[in-house]
């Protein structure tokens, strides 16, 4: 093992050993692991069956059930749009698709225009600020699809 194996794989014991949570489960064992490295390797689906005493298939039927759960590294930005009820209402499919063109993406996923994951949020809790996005956890209200470039360009410079 190299040594950035090495830390990886102690990160991944770190985080499945050291849960705030009072019961721990296969699930439980995965959001700590994504918490902690940014997504699910594939090593520590093998030490996630091995603590709870289940199988690899099982630990992958958890994981693949949810949607959040990554299995490649993340980029090193994230912007998450909302399509909640009230950003639709008020334009975040524009909004959307203005951000999936300026990243040359054709749904949410990694971009390799400034090295950012583009993510769909069901809601980012800022109703009265609809629509929102959210770039590395800070919040943008009242965006319109006119914005998108102007916010992405600053942005881009940035990285």
């Amino acid at each position: 093992m190299t040594d950035g194996e090495v830390n990886l794989h102690q990160q991944l014991i770190s985080a499945i050993e050291h849960q705030k949570r009072s019961t721990v489960t296969v699930l439980s064992c995965l959001l700590s692991v994504q918490d902690s490295v940014g997504y699910i390797p594939s090593e520590a689906i093998d030490i996630i069956a091995n603590k709870m005493d289940t199988t690899i298939n099982d630990v992958w039927g958890v994981a693949s059930f949810y949607t959040n759960f990554r299995f490649t590294p993340p980029k090193s930005s994230t912007i998450e749009i909302c399509w909640g009820p009230t950003c639709h209402l008020l334009g975040a499919t524009k909004i959307l698709e203005t951000t999936q063109n300026e990243l040359d993406l054709e749904t949410e996923g990694d971009s390799e225009k400034g090295n950012i994951t583009l993510k769909y949020n069901t809601c980012l809790g800022a109703c009265a600020q609809a629509p929102v996005i959210n770039i590395n956890h800070n919040i943008i209200g009242s965006i319109t699809p006119e914005k998108i470039p102007q916010i992405l360009s600053k942005f881009l410079e940035d990285n």
